[in-house]
């Protein structure tokens, strides 16, 4: 049963950082963050494309979650970008952790597709509880003032449109649209 919460869920994203006339690519993993803020921005009038990284860390989920994502983007006509990388092999040769290793082949990985698409940027879908995790982790670190400022909306090419949102109202939008999406066991690993 969904709670009263579930029926204020508006306004969750942020539009005072985007254009109706320039295209956005939306980082979509499949889980219920970044399937939010495709069907968001799309609901909104925004033109978006879909970039899907696999990692192929986690088996059959990570298999699993990119057939999600395709079916979800036939389903719902948008362009759909994908890319398989070998994360531990790159992890071993920069002599990085593995979720640095995928951040930076993720993130360079859609820099480019940003350009070869021109699109003004992409959007990814961290929301206020990420901000706030943020902002404890940098305080426990002694981050220093600059820490305390938390996760940019925008970050040159990289926008967070539902910084203002909460995981509660993402979990209710979806779920008052039937909408379904893919859950990462590692989400759940400290």
């Amino acid at each position: 049963m969904l709670s009263e919460e579930c029926f204020e869920c508006r306004d969750m994203l942020n539009c005072d950082i985007l254009y109706k006339e320039k295209l956005y690519l939306v980082a979509l993993s499949g889980g219920a963050d970044s399937v939010a803020l495709l069907l968001l921005l799309r609901e909104a009038g925004y033109e978006v494309e879909a970039a899907h990284c696999n990692f192929q860390l986690r088996g059959a989920e990570s298999e699993r979650d990119e057939q999600f994502v395709v079916r979800l983007c036939e389903q719902k006509q948008v362009r759909l970008h994908r890319i398989r990388f070998d994360t531990q092999q790159e992890a071993h040769s920069r002599g990085v952790s593995i979720e640095m290793a995928a951040r930076d082949l993720r993130y360079a990985w859609f820099e480019a597709l940003r350009q070869e698409r021109g699109a003004a940027a992409i959007a990814v879908a961290h929301h206020q509880d990420d901000a706030n995790e943020t902002l404890l982790l940098n305080l426990v670190r002694g981050c220093g003032i600059h820490g305390l400022t938390g996760m940019p909306t925008v970050n040159g090419h990289i926008v967070r449109p539902l910084l203002g949102a909460t995981r509660t109202e993402i979990l209710c939008y979806l779920a008052e649209r039937g909408q379904t999406y893919v859950n990462d066991s590692t989400n759940t690993e400290t």
